[in-house]
């Protein structure tokens, strides 16, 4: 059983999170509503997640992820796009931009379950590198410092703030080990940081000045994570 709070300055968000809440059996609302003072009370006496806006006229989302330092799973619920790297630095599970449909709220249950699997599995603090093996030797690349990857038929090249890495491991293996929340695959060649991302054309992603097609497979889940403007 999840526990959560729904925190959100507007009722009629409130009301549509209860209603996609409700819906998940084993997901306990704890409190629903728009006051951040009770709701930190709650958080304070222990819930699994938070779903939360950032926008609230008391006490911004950032303020409370701040003050509840950790203690609780954090998916954001924003109609704003431009808090992404501020949240993702705040290790935040997910990032919800209004209007998300039923679909994609479950997919963020889903990421709130896998991160606490792994937590348990691995009871230490995320870490913020990967080691990936080069020729010879095991290279440490920061996550920050990552900009996308491209697969290359045998291999996997890493563009990053060093420079460019070739591996030989798949790009569906740094899938699975990248971070959901900073990281998102959006063709079947490429991976990207969104920390990183410049601009978005059409149907392409622009980093480091590198433009980027976006696949009609993970078109819809990175309009939902990054949408068109």
């Amino acid at each position: 059983m999840l526990t959560c709070i729904i925190l959100d300055d507007e009722p009629l968000a409130v009301k549509l999170l209860k209603e996609y809440a409700s819906a998940v059996p084993d997901l306990e609302i704890r409190f629903a509503g728009t006051d951040v003072y009770k709701a930190l009370q709650v958080a304070s006496e222990g819930v699994d997640v938070v779903f939360l806006d950032i926008q609230m006229p008391d006490l911004t989302g950032i303020q409370f992820m701040r003050i509840v330092e950790g203690k609780c799973k954090i998916v954001l619920t924003t109609a704003y796009q431009e808090y992404a790297v501020q949240a993702f630095e705040l290790d935040v599970v997910d990032y919800l931009l209004k209007p998300f449909s039923r679909e994609r709220f479950l997919m963020a249950v889903q990421k709130v379950r896998d991160r606490m699997s792994d937590a348990a599995t691995n009871n230490q603090p995320p870490c913020d590198f990967i080691f990936v093996k080069s020729e010879y030797r095991m290279l440490k690349i920061n996550l920050r410092d990552i900009y996308y990857l491209e697969s290359l038929r045998d291999y996997v090249a890493i563009h990053y703030a060093g420079g460019k890495t070739l591996t030989l491991q798949s790009l569906r293996s740094f899938e699975e080990e990248l971070p959901a929340a900073g990281f998102i695959r959006i063709h079947k060649s490429y991976i990207i940081s969104m920390m990183h991302i410049q601009a978005i054309e059409k149907k392409r992603v622009v980093i480091r000045d590198q433009h980027l097609p976006v696949g009609d497979t993970y078109w819809s889940e990175f309009r939902q994570r990054i949408p068109e403007t």
